[in-house]
């Protein structure tokens, strides 16, 4: 690897060419040569770990087909949120290992959702056996980027997330020095709790382009700081000794003049930016082609944007695009 080339971690796998989250998509990560994979784990109702992009379930899993599980369909509010689906805390782990998982961005992806309903979903141990076994029959070490998702929502419910993740990460022998373990959370509560359980890990706060962190915005209402405010230098002082670094939405470091990550990088912390993809839909305006929103565009000149700030890591969702790119 180039000296300075960021990590390159595999989003949920390698969703560009597989459903995010399935077996095959973790194992074409890791094939295709990613530093880490990043797993986003949710609970079910009897406290077992699975990973999923969101605990509402209906747009990765084939749920709504299943004629027993149709009384499950609710309304809850997520994060401030009203959605209406399925979601994880109301299915026991041997109910939910009965559905299969689905492309989350079918009309973008048709390839990836090609393999729609070959799948089970995954608990956390088992990305923990894939990349533990990738490691070993690929020859190097690949670590594990575990991002917390809803903690303060699962608190509410009366299911912490952070005792059930040390409980899992112990059992399996996770972080203890073996293969390295980051955990990231839009929420630093959750990211305190796991510190002060002694998770051995490094410890990412996520931030958004806009809004402030719900975990935040429950405790303190109004006077909870802004996403934008926590990158400012005042704002990433306050996080020096608590967090390792943060992760940005990469549209945060295409703005011109930012300095986030030198910023960052003088007070200690490292710099993680989410998510660089090829299509259009997900390209900065001046940087997409034709051919429609599934068209790749000019991904490589909006990445080399990314690269030139300096980022310490990146997150892909077509690994080998990634890898061929970062580390060039």
């Amino acid at each position: 690897m180039p000296r300075n080339s960021p990590l390159v971690i595999g989003h949920r796998g390698a969703p560009g060419y597989r459903p995010e989250h399935t077996r095959s998509s973790y194992e074409l990560a890791l094939a295709m040569g990613v530093d880490a994979v990043e797993p986003d784990v949710v609970a079910t109702k009897d406290g077992v770990l699975v990973v999923r992009h969101e605990n509402e379930i209906s747009g990765t899993t084939d749920v709504a087909q299943h004629p027993e599980f149709a009384d499950r369909k609710t309304t809850k509010r997520i994060d401030g949120e009203a959605l209406t689906g399925w979601f994880t805390e109301d299915f026991t782990w041997d109910e939910l290992s009965t559905l299969r998982s689905r492309e989350r961005l079918s009309e973008v992806r048709p390839s990836s959702a090609s393999f729609d309903g070959a799948q089970p979903i995954l608990r956390l141990v088992d990305v923990l056996d894939i990349v533990r076994e990738g490691s070993i029959e690929h020859g190097r070490e690949i670590g594990v980027v575990l991002e917390v998702k809803h903690a303060t929502y699962f608190t509410s419910i009366g299911m912490p997330l952070a005792p059930v993740i040390a409980a899992e990460l112990r059992a399996a022998g996770w972080g203890e020095g073996e293969l390295p373990l980051i955990v990231e959370s839009f929420e630093s509560t959750v990211l305190g709790e796991l510190r002060d359980l002694g998770i051995p890990a490094s410890y990412v706060y996520l931030i958004e382009a806009d809004g402030r962190p719900y975990d935040l915005a429950v405790a303190q209402g109004s006077r909870a700081l802004t996403y934008a405010q926590t990158v400012s230098p005042r704002g990433l002082d306050a996080l020096v000794g608590s967090v390792d670094g943060i992760s940005v939405d990469k549209k945060m470091l295409l703005a011109k003049g930012n300095t986030i990550v030198a910023d960052a990088h003088a007070r200690g912390l490292r710099v993680f930016t989410w998510t660089c993809r090829p299509e259009n839909r997900f390209l900065a305006k001046e940087f997409r082609g034709a051919g429609g929103k599934e068209a790749f565009g000019d991904y490589e000149a909006e990445w080399a944007v990314i690269a030139g700030t300096g980022v310490d890591g990146v997150f892909v969702d077509h690994a080998d695009l990634g890898v061929a790119f970062f580390r060039g």
